[in-house]
């Protein structure tokens, strides 16, 4: 029997929901696809977190009429840290699903230690936590993706739109467009005066995409293309109104150059593991251009397993396990 720890960090109390409203229902989504995936499995017992105001008790007869499901919440005083730390003791893998934001998902990831957490190495989850340092990443070698401005560069006079956003944001938090250079500009020195981390580049135009992707040791597998539901409301305010899932074959015409795309973003950065996310705009004359990955599980994944006719939290476990055997087969050698 396989001991599961699923932690969605907003949904499992990491932080109050009112401070982040529009991720709280996300991430009761994706949680509950998580439970849903492994609650099938006959041979895993999963122990999800939830806030206070969700706790059932221990067990319950839960949506999924299962009753290999069982429900844990943080002590009185404790911090998300130290409840990570606590469960992933208690279990042989933990699934955590957390924003890049402040750090919190290299936090957990260390707080888990390597052994157990499915999902990208610390140094992928470092990488892609920094939308800048993603781009200048991705941009050295060659591949299209968003161009951070730097002070002393001259701003594209051909740029229609410009966009500010946390560096290591999630969703369309904090984001805000805008149609003037000089503008753009000002609102992102004012932020960063007020200490926040923030990037200043070209809105990308075009039709909003992201790539879901397996990753593990034989390389990267596209599962799905997706169209990011965005809108920009008359306050230049960025909105992430949600997915919609499978919207073209990957190997298809339309869809092959994308999952190619998504594949050299994997093959550029080393670490990334099991289920990731590849959001791109697709040009109407640039073709492709990267935007940011996600190390971790994105809103894609709901319904994702029923559409392909696939466990993937199956074969995320499975993954894992090989990984875990080749690291044990790698110390041993070393070791002998």
């Amino acid at each position: 029997m396989t001991r599961v720890f699923v932690y969605e960090y907003i949904s499992g109390g990491g932080i109050e929901s009112h401070v982040m409203p529009e991720l709280l229902a996300q991430g009761k989504l994706m949680r509950d696809a998580m439970i849903g995936d492994l609650a099938r499995i006959g041979d895993v017992s999963v122990s999800c977190a939830v806030s206070a105001s969700e706790w059932p008790g221990e067990r319950r007869e839960d949506s999924y009429g299962a009753q290999n499901v069982a429900y844990c919440r943080r002590r009185a005083g404790e911090t998300p840290l130290a409840f990570v730390r606590r469960q992933a003791a208690r279990h042989d893998v933990s699934w955590v699903v957390a924003p890049e934001s402040g750090g919190i998902l290299l936090s957990l990831r260390r707080a888990v230690g390597g052994a157990g957490w499915l999902g990208s190495s610390a140094t992928a989850i470092m990488l892609a936590g920094s939308k800048a340092a993603t781009a200048r990443h991705l941009g050295g070698q060659g591949l299209a993706a968003t161009r951070p401005w730097r002070d002393g560069d001259a701003p594209d006079p051909a740029c229609g739109r410009w966009v500010v956003k946390p560096d290591d944001g999630a969703g369309a938090v904090a984001t805000r467009s805008y149609t003037r250079f000089e503008a753009a500009h000002a609102a992102w020195r004012q932020r960063l005066v007020a200490g926040e981390t923030v990037v200043l580049e070209p809105w990308i135009e075009g039709v909003p995409l992201s790539v879901s992707m397996l990753c593990g040791p034989g390389g990267a597998e596209v599962l799905s293309i997706n169209r990011q539901c965005i809108r920009i409301d008359g306050d230049g305010v960025v909105h992430y109104d949600g997915v919609q899932t499978n919207i073209m074959d990957p190997a298809g015409p339309q869809g092959r150059p994308l999952a190619r795309l998504a594949e050299a973003v994997a093959g550029m950065v080393p670490g990334l593991a099991g289920f990731v996310g590849i959001d791109l705009v697709l040009h109407p004359r640039q073709g492709p251009v990267v935007i940011e990955i996600n190390p971790r599980l994105t809103c894609a994944y709901r319904g994702l397993s029923a559409s392909l006719g696939r466990n993937l939290a199956l074969e995320m476990l499975a993954s894992h396990q090989v990984r875990a055997e080749m690291r044990e087969t790698n110390g041993a050698s070393n070791g002998g």
